[in-house]
C-alpha cells in the first residue's frame, strides 16, 4: 500500500472501459475504486422505482432526501450499490437505467447532492474515480487525469458482449443507438458536461484489448505520479 495519498479521475463517454478499467488499476496499486456512476445510477434506479419522470426536476429533488446511498465491499471483492441499506449492485446495470442515470445527473441539486460525498472519499485516502466529470468538477486537483475513450461502434459492441454475459442480450442498433442518444445527453448537458479536462492525458482504447489498456493507465499514472 502507498503511504502518499494522490487521486486519479478517470473521465469518459458510456462504455469506454472506465469501471472495468478503474476496478483493475485499483487492485493493482492497493487504493479504492469508487464508481460515481454506479452512484448516479441509484439514484436514477429509485426515480424509477417511484415512477418519476427523470427529467421531471421538481419532483426529483423532492425525494432526495429520501435516498440514502452507501458503497461496500464484499468478500468477492467487488463494490456493491445499497439503496436505502438494498443491494441494487445488479439493478442499477440494467439498460433502462442508464437514461436515468443520464437524466438526473443533468440536474444541479442531484450533483450537489453527491458532490461532498465523492469529495470527502478522496480526503483520507488514495482513490481513483471515474465518471464523466471527475476531473473537471469533483476532483479538479487530481493528481492524475485521463479521457478515456473509444469509437462508439466499439463500445457498443463491447456493451453487447458485456450484456450477454450477464444474460441480458439486446440488438447491436439498439444500443449503439441509445449510446449514441446518451453521448449527446452528456456532453449537451447544461450542468458539468462531460469533456476532456485541459491537463487530462487522453487515452483511445477503440483498438487495444483490456491487458494493454490496463498496462497503459498503469504506465500513464506512474509517469503522472513521478514513480519512474
Amino acid at each position: 500500500m502507498n503511504e502518499r495519498i494522490y487521486s486519479i479521475a478517470i473521465d469518459g463517454p458510456s462504455g469506454a472501459g472506465k469501471s472495468t478499467l478503474a476496478k483493475a488499476v485499483a487492485a493493482q496499486r492497493g487504493i479504492l475504486y469508487v464508481d460515481t456512476g454506479a452512484i448516479y445510477r441509484s439514484i436514477g434506479c429509485y426515480v424509477r422505482r417511484k415512477g418519476i419522470d427523470p427529467k421531471d426536476s421538481e419532483s426529483v429533488i423532492a425525494v432526495l432526501p429520501e435516498i440514502h446511498v452507501d458503497m461496500v465491499y464484499s468478500e468477492d471483492g467487488l463494490q456493491h450499490m445499497l439503496l436505502n441499506g438494498e443491494d441494487v449492485t445488479t439493478e442499477i446495470r440494467l439498460p433502462e437505467i442508464s437514461m436515468y442515470a443520464s437524466a438526473v445527473s443533468a440536474i444541479p441539486e442531484v450533483r450537489e447532492f453527491l458532490l461532498e460525498m465523492q469529495r470527502s472519499l478522496a480526503r483520507t485516502r488514495s482513490v481513483i474515480m471515474d465518471g464523466r466529470d471527475i476531473g473537471t468538477v469533483v476532483l479538479p486537483d487530481a493528481d492524475v487525469k485521463i479521457f478515456l475513450t473509444a469509437a462508439v461502434e466499439k463500445r457498443a459492441m463491447r456493451r453487447v458482449k458485456e450484456l450477454e454475459e450477464r444474460g441480458t442480450p439486446r440488438p447491436y442498433e439498439e444500443v449503439l443507438r441509445e449510446m449514441q442518444q446518451r453521448d449527446w445527453a452528456d456532453t449537451h448537458r447544461e450542468i458539468a458536461p462531460l469533456k476532456q479536462a485541459d491537463d487530462a492525458i487522453p487515452v483511445d482504447t477503440s483498438d487495444i484489448g483490456f491487458e494493454d489498456s490496463k498496462l497503459l493507465l498503469l504506465d500513464v499514472i506512474r509517469r503522472r505520479l513521478g514513480e519512474e
